[in-house]
């Protein structure tokens, strides 16, 4: 799986039918937090990317390029998508973490991220808003949440 496959499975997941939509900021946030769970829970990654604490988050640069025509506006379902090319255990990884987090809007999941560590750290103490392009620790990612499997048990 790459990044793209990732991101086009969430897409896929609104329900625009019942008003339900998805930006790109929210998308950066899902895709960013299917990374983080994977590295925490099975000790690597599930694509090959990184991502960097941009003023809003984490972003991954690849993919925001691929979708900043969008800016705030809805993302429409993906051309060309195949649900059956993803394995089972990458439907139910994804899943997962579109029922945890996509519930929530855009802003939410910012505020989310900017609570926890491995934003904070990338950060290092920029003030907000101020751009910064430093690459998220992907040990940090998997330290921070894998503490909550820990506390969960």
């Amino acid at each position: 799986m790459n990044i793209f496959d990732a991101a086009e499975y969430f897409v896929s997941k609104v329900e625009v039918e019942t008003g339900e939509v998805i930006t790109h900021l929210k998308l950066q946030k899902l895709v960013y937090y299917a990374q983080a769970w994977h590295l925490a829970i099975h000790k690597k990654r599930l694509f090959n990317a990184h991502f960097e604490a941009w003023a809003h988050g984490p972003v991954n640069p690849e993919l925001f390029q691929a979708y900043r025509e969008y800016g705030f506006n809805p993302i429409p379902f993906p051309e060309d998508f195949e649900l059956s090319s993803y394995t089972k255990n990458e439907r139910q990884f994804l899943d997962e973490i579109w029922d945890v987090y996509g519930k929530y809007d855009a802003k939410y999941l910012e505020h989310l991220t900017h609570q926890e560590e491995p934003w904070i750290e990338a950060r290092g103490g920029l003030p907000d808003g101020m751009k910064c392009t430093t690459v998220i620790s992907e040990k940090t990612m998997a330290d921070f949440y894998e503490g909550y499997i820990d506390e969960e048990n």
